[in-house]
């Protein structure tokens, strides 16, 4: 966690060829969401997207053709009531790298379940920008900036 209460983490938007996005049920309740998740110290931003993108679809690299990121960190702030106030330092939200991937064979199989503690159960296909308006409500602002910076490089045809 930095400085300023943030955990340096990465998300990724995966694609068909039909330039729709992977869009997932998280295991532990109702939420939709790209999948996401935190960064090892050790790790750079990709190969944290790399690590990630194993553990929570089951994709290896050679699987996917990374068309892009964001920019620098995405930020946004958990709402109170999400805040882990007994946890030191304390987290007040995430900062995030955005990746935007493509699937390299529409026919590839998801394993959700590569960790005794999958992070989803379902997932499903939808439109490039059904996320920015269905995901919980707070990240909603960090998930348009993120699709924006992120459409130049699709094509949306």
């Amino acid at each position: 966690i930095d400085p300023d209460g943030f955990r340096p983490t990465v998300a990724m938007v995966i694609m068909n060829t039909e330039s729709q996005v992977f869009w997932a049920q998280r295991s532990n309740n109702d939420g939709w969401q790209f999948p996401q998740g935190g960064m090892n110290t050790d790790e750079t931003p990709l190969e944290a997207m790399y690590r990630e993108l194993r553990e929570e679809t089951g994709l290896l690299a050679q699987q996917v053709e990374m068309l892009g990121s964001t920019p620098g960190w995405l930020r946004y702030q958990l709402p109170r009531r999400f805040q882990r106030v007994n946890s030191k330092p304390l987290c007040i939200g995430q900062k995030q790298v955005w990746f935007l991937l493509k699937l390299l064979d529409d026919n590839v199989q998801f394993n959700l379940k590569t960790t005794s503690d999958p992070e989803f159960r379902d997932f499903r296909w939808v439109d490039f920008w059904y996320p920015a308006d269905n995901v919980i409500r707070f990240k909603r602002r960090v998930y348009r900036q993120a699709l924006t910076l992120l459409e130049p490089m699709v094509d949306l045809g």
